[in-house]
């Protein structure tokens, strides 16, 4: 798609659809991790369509201003830690040679990402109480939960993938005939 015009206007429709589910967190306690994900998955097509740097400026708008409308906080921050961007960053992590290397590297950006956002909230904002809710196991329970994380990353990039792939082969041709 060509002109600035187009290209702000469907910024804008998708950073609205992005808000409009992260507005939608507090509904389900699932919602604290699955629409943050699905809000990501929505750049998708910005990416494709506009281009990484729009999709960049509709990350942060929608990231910004979730901080703010969120019911839920901790999916705004999921968000804004990784889910925002990681579809952005996708399309140039599989350009990496290698399908072990590009596993490792979107793994311990996931990683990073993961335990940056938990360092930045509990010493950052001070919600030391983060620990407490964890259990009776402590430290060994946030680990365990990384684990977990882990394994959910690698089926929302197979997820993402099939998006893509969908999006380009079969939404584009039929729908935007292109």
């Amino acid at each position: 798609m060509s002109g600035k015009s187009t290209q702000i206007a469907l910024g804008g429709m998708f950073s609205a659809l992005c808000v409009a589910l992260m507005f939608m967190t507090g509904l389900a306690p699932f919602a604290t991790y699955a629409i943050p994900m699905l809000a990501g998955a929505m750049l998708i097509p910005v990416v494709v369509e506009l281009g990484p740097k729009t999709a960049v400026m509709v990350y942060l708008s929608v990231g910004i201003i979730s901080i703010f409308v969120a019911a839920d906080k901790e999916a705004a921050m999921m968000f804004l830690v990784f889910f925002g961007y990681y579809p952005i960053l996708k399309q140039r992590l599989e350009r990496l040679p290698g399908r072990i290397l590009e596993y490792f590297v979107k793994i311990f950006i996931f990683n990073a990402s993961v335990v940056g956002g938990f360092a930045f909230v509990f010493y950052v904002l001070g919600m030391k109480e983060l620990l407490e809710g964890l259990g009776d196991f402590g430290r060994y329970t946030a680990l365990i939960l990384l684990a977990m994380g882990n394994v959910i990353f690698v089926i929302y990039d197979v997820a993402l993938t099939r998006h893509y792939t969908l999006y380009i082969r079969w939404f584009r041709p039929r729908i935007l005939r292109r």
